[in-house]
């Protein structure tokens, strides 16, 4: 039973993606548009079903989220720390300032709106995931062609990673996917800008490229290189002056932050701006890999195939330098994959923001392929190119979105912890529990995950708080049997 939704899903999406393709090739392209993203909301409303928080990164942005509800401007993963603290301890400190604080506002926002729950703190990544898939259409109609751009929409409407970051399923979650969508708003603007040329285009280049930065930090500036290449006579002083706008507006969207945290968290602040930085001469959290890492993700990630049209887009672009459009998708590709292959810490979402030039990539190089399929021999193998460009992406689509492995979507131990809800005092402190952050989230009680020390039992109840432990095997007998501690199973 639990395989029928999976494939009630697929079904479905399968039946309006085809229906798609038919009114795109009577070029009824909005409404090709409108069923395509109609499939990319449901994908992603299926895949974040989950009533239960997932490990990593989600329920740590979910408590921040949660506690900035009522206090926006002190991010906080315990919200009441009742013991001391490490504050470069991430996973366990009071002031959290680890990610930067646009997703965490925003789903908290969510959650205001919806209650704190999944949903409310998924929504906003669905909407803004959704809206992701309309500006990859837009980029690739005003880059290229409308046909161009449905190809591409669809790639993203279906990329499972992009689904899975949507829905919190994976590290760096929410974070990364909000970071994608400003990065992409960003470019799309410039692209915008391209022909337009006004002040006011880039008041909102450097607005957007400032709300990417409090998502995800410098690598936004990645949108200025990209800037640059599409405005190739930008020493004129018209384009001088944009480009001073651009950067002005950047700065005052994105600075005030870090000088208010610098003023009012310093220690936390100079701490994280170590630590990000060790990213680049450390391995952190286990997370290393070769130099080769990014790479081997693309083929992954986007279909092995993706190779081919990225060392024809290095050809095309070289050979003819005077066509930015080219140099401009391939900078969007290059510039995050090289960066990030020569930091020691490396995770999968790193170069996900350059996933939209990818999908671009990718439909270009189909339509290339398809015009000139004639002319080359054999054209069996052409056609075999043609059918695995667009094959293998959704091979890995299916994959990443387990429609065939049934998943627990509300277990036992989420239930057990909903259940605690004023079940004690209110001003409680729970050990010993294996998932406190998730108690903090559904709960309002105060939760570790050891055996409490005689020395915190005594802080804990100096302090008025009940004190409550999960029983285990690892409980000194002295606590199992002290009256004075609420035991549970």
């Amino acid at each position: 039973m639990r395989f029928l939704p999976g494939i009630g899903v697929i079904l479905l999406v399968g039946f309006i993606y085809v229906l798609a393709y038919l009114k795109s090739r009577r070029s009824k392209y909005a409404l090709a548009l409108a069923l395509i993203i109609l499939c990319s909301l449901i994908l992603r409303v299926y895949l974040s079903w989950d009533l239960y928080l997932h490990d990593w990164d989600e329920r740590y942005h979910a408590l921040v989220a949660k506690n900035m509800i009522g206090q926006p401007l002190k991010p906080m993963l315990y919200r009441d720390p009742v013991l001391p603290y490490d504050y470069r301890n991430w996973f366990a400190n009071h002031v959290w300032i680890h990610k930067p604080p646009l997703p965490l506002w925003t789903m908290a926002a969510g959650m205001s709106l919806l209650g704190v729950n999944e949903a409310g703190l998924r929504f906003p990544s669905i909407v803004l995931s959704t809206l992701a898939v309309l500006l990859t259409y837009g980029l690739g109609r005003r880059l290229f062609s409308r046909r161009v751009g449905l190809l591409a929409a669809f790639l993203h409407s279906i990329h499972g990673m992009i689904i899975e970051l949507t829905a919190g399923k994976i590290a760096t979650d929410h974070v990364d996917l909000f970071f994608l969508f400003f990065v992409e708003l960003a470019v799309y603007l410039v692209v915008v800008q391209r022909k337009r040329k006004t002040a006011g285009g880039a008041v909102l280049i450097g607005l957007a490229v400032g709300l990417a930065i409090l998502c995800k930090w410098l690598p936004a500036l990645t949108v200025i290189a990209l800037w640059v290449i599409l405005d190739m006579d930008f020493l004129r002083p018209r384009s001088v002056l944009h480009l001073a706008v651009i950067l002005a507006v950047m700065v005052l969207v994105a600075l005030p932050w870090q000088l208010y945290i610098r003023a009012r968290f310093p220690a936390e602040t100079a701490w994280e701006t170590l630590f990000n930085l060790k990213h680049i001469t450390q391995v952190l959290d286990g997370q290393g890999g070769p130099i080769t890492y990014h790479l081997r993700v693309l083929v992954r990630s986007y279909g092995e195939l993706i190779l081919l049209p990225l060392v024809w887009l290095s050809v095309q672009s070289f050979r003819k330098l005077q066509d930015r459009k080219r140099l401009f998708l391939l900078a969007w590709i290059a510039i995050p994959v090289v960066v990030f292959s020569f930091f020691k810490t490396k995770m999968q979402a790193y170069t996900v923001f350059a996933a939209p030039a990818l999908f671009l990539l990718t439909a270009v190089f189909f339509y290339y392929l398809k015009g000139t399929i004639r002319k080359r021999k054999p054209r069996w193998l052409a056609s075999v190119c043609l059918v695995l460009l667009i094959g293998l992406p959704v091979r890995y689509s299916i994959d990443r979105l387990r429609f065939f492995r049934p998943e627990e979507r509300s277990p036992q131990w989420v239930l057990d912890i909903k259940k605690l809800r004023g079940t004690l005092p209110d001003k409680t402190v729970i050990f010993n529990h294996r998932r406190p952050i998730e108690v903090m989230f559904y709960t309002d009680y105060v939760a570790y995950d050891h055996a409490p020390s005689d020395k915190e039992k005594e802080i804990v109840l100096r302090k008025g708080y009940a004190l409550a432990v999960v029983d285990g095997p690892n409980l000194p007998p002295a606590l199992k049997a002290d009256q004075a501690v609420i035991h549970l199973k």
